[in-house]
Order: C-alpha cells, then sequence, then structure tokens
C-alpha cells in the first residue's frame, strides 16, 4: 500500500512544529488536505488506484511508482 508520502500534509499540532524546530504557519490560513485517492496491492505486482471517497478503482498499473504517478495525477484534477 502505498504510504501518501508524496502528498505534503500539514501537522495537526502546532506545538509539535515547535518542538522540531520548523516554523510556525498561521492557523487560520492551515487547511488539513486529505488524499482522495490511495494506491492498493491487488495482486502480484499490480495496483490499483482507488477513490477514497467511493470506493471504485479509477485505474491500475503494473508499476508502484507508476500507480502512485496516476493517483498523483487524478488527485490534481478536478
Amino acid at each position: 500500500m502505498c504510504t501518501l508520502t508524496h502528498f505534503d500534509h500539514p501537522l495537526a499540532d502546532p506545538s509539535i512544529s515547535r518542538s522540531q524546530g520548523l516554523p510556525d504557519a498561521e492557523p487560520q490560513t492551515r487547511c488539513p488536505v486529505f488524499p482522495r485517492f490511495q494506491v492498493i496491492l491487488a495482486g502480484n505486482a499490480f495496483f490499483h488506484i482507488k477513490e477514497i471517497s467511493t470506493g471504485h478503482v479509477r485505474g491500475f498499473r503494473a508499476n508502484h511508482n507508476e500507480a502512485c504517478a496516476l493517483a498523483r495525477s487524478l488527485e490534481s484534477r478536478i
């Protein structure tokens, strides 16, 4: 399963950023953005790109990197 490390998620707890030395952001401008698609292992070297909200498979690839690229591409569309 894709760990979604390629998505930029803001930290939920602002105190964590201070303790790690990261710059603070305005709480009003910080809005959590959650991914809409998830890469799921569907067989031996075969991956589905699943839409999280509906559970429907929106694509598939035989390579994990290509599956993640497709998920990012679908994520950028609205």
